[in-house]
């Protein structure tokens, strides 16, 4: 493969967030922060069974991949205005206790700059769990030295769409002022990560950290370091 340009998926790529493990504890963690911020603003708290139902309905995706945001979703358990000023506090402290748990591989930041030092250039396309908004998810790459490398990062939360969608790779490929044809793709999720941008014509390598993946038909490296042989 020989491309100018890498387009990455940020978690479990770059970034381990062990989230599909951990999810229904670390779920109902999230929204304990959640309820404790609200009831020292002085809200009121639904009972707790009550809240637990809730959370489990909101506890999925669109079919058609569109995102049902953050903000929606705690109205709705909480039963609360989504305009209401504190909505943003709430949103901030869910989304910090998921972020809490990421991890930069050791590997991310030495093949992000050899990359650069190659002439590449670099971006990011990433869904968020729950239609979490970008903002804090967008400070942490910077805190986390991933950011100064990327061009442009795009959460399913910019464009209203999850992967694998194409918005958010248009939008990644509009900023970086690219074709599809001029980027490969590095992802970990089959689910996620093939059909977007092979629709657009841009060639993918999937990253299996934990070689579980039986996909022989498929490019596939076990860290970052193999990727540097292939673009």
């Amino acid at each position: 493969m020989r491309y100018s340009a890498v387009i990455f998926d940020i978690g479990n790529t770059l970034v381990s967030y062990p989230l599909k493990m951990r999810w229904p504890g670390m779920l109902q963690e999230a929204l304990a922060a959640v309820s404790v911020c609200l009831a020292s603003s002085g809200g009121h708290l639904p009972p707790q069974d009550i809240l637990r139902q809730r959370a489990e309905d909101e506890n999925h995706e669109s079919g058609d991949y569109s995102v049902r945001p953050l903000a929606g979703r705690l109205a709705r358990i909480y039963d609360i205005n989504e305009e209401n000023p504190v909505m943003r506090e709430l949103e901030l402290r869910f989304s910090k206790y998921l972020i809490a748990v990421g991890v930069l591989y050791a590997d991310t930041l030495p093949v992000l700059a050899e990359l650069c030092r190659r002439g590449y250039r670099l971006g990011a396309v990433s869904n968020l769990p729950w239609g979490c908004p970008s903002a804090p998810w967008r400070e942490e790459l910077t805190r986390l030295g991933v950011a100064e490398y990327l061009e442009a990062a795009v959460y399913c939360a910019d464009t209203g769409w999850r992967k694998p969608a194409a918005q958010p790779f248009l939008k990644a490929l509009l900023q970086m002022g690219l074709n599809a044809s001029e980027c490969v793709f590095v992802g970990d999720d089959p689910r996620w990560d093939l059909a977007g941008p092979r629709a657009l014509g841009m060639p993918v390598v999937l990253l299996d950290r934990t070689e579980q993946l039986d996909m022989p038909d498929e490019c596939v490296i076990h860290n970052l370091r193999e990727l540097l042989s292939l673009v």
